[in-house]
């Protein structure tokens, strides 16, 4: 899905905005400005969807969305439902993107492809190179190289902090 189609105007505005910046720091300034002013903006998340998408972070992608769906006492449906029109991901693909990150996250980190593969849930080393280059178009040893990928410490910070369980909230 372009992000026009996601964000409208706005998607053109951003882009030509961080075209014109040349640090990558100005740039996730930027963004994070940007992305935290949309947040304020929309609706909040019901505390179902966020405990979800809150498992499927501190689970890095290995959680079993029916188990979720279930836990919360809500069919299959209502949860892939609810989450997509929250999140604007199935909850199934958002755990993939999860664990496709966490993966990339420790290939730049220097771990081998065969011990992340293993690690992180897929069948084989080339489950992985296969979800690399479909997400993003190069080889696991050439975005290993990238160097946006070494915020490790924002993207993956050594203590999670779970959202409140909504089961548990009456």
């Amino acid at each position: 899905m372009p992000l026009e189609d996601l964000w409208g105007r706005e998607a053109t505005q951003i882009c030509e905005q961080l075209s014109q910046i040349s640090s990558w720091q100005d740039r996730f300034a930027l963004t994070d400005a940007f992305l935290a002013r949309r947040s304020e903006e929309g609706p909040a998340l019901d505390p179902e969807v966020a405990w979800v998408w809150d498992q499927i972070v501190v689970g890095r992608g290995l959680v079993r969305v029916d188990a979720l769906a279930a836990e919360l006492g809500w069919s299959r449906k209502r949860l892939w439902s609810r989450f997509r029109s929250q999140i604007g991901l199935q909850p199934k693909l958002a755990a993939k993107l999860v664990r496709f990150d966490h993966a990339v996250h420790r290939l730049v980190a220097g771990e081998g492809a065969a011990r992340v593969a293993a690690d992180s849930g897929y069948a084989d080393q080339s489950h992985l190179h296969r979800d690399v280059v479909a997400f993003t178009g190069v080889t696991p040893t050439t975005v290993a190289s990238e160097p946006w990928l070494t915020v490790d410490d924002t993207a993956w910070p050594a203590t999670n902090h779970p959202l409140e369980d909504p089961r548990q909230v009456g």
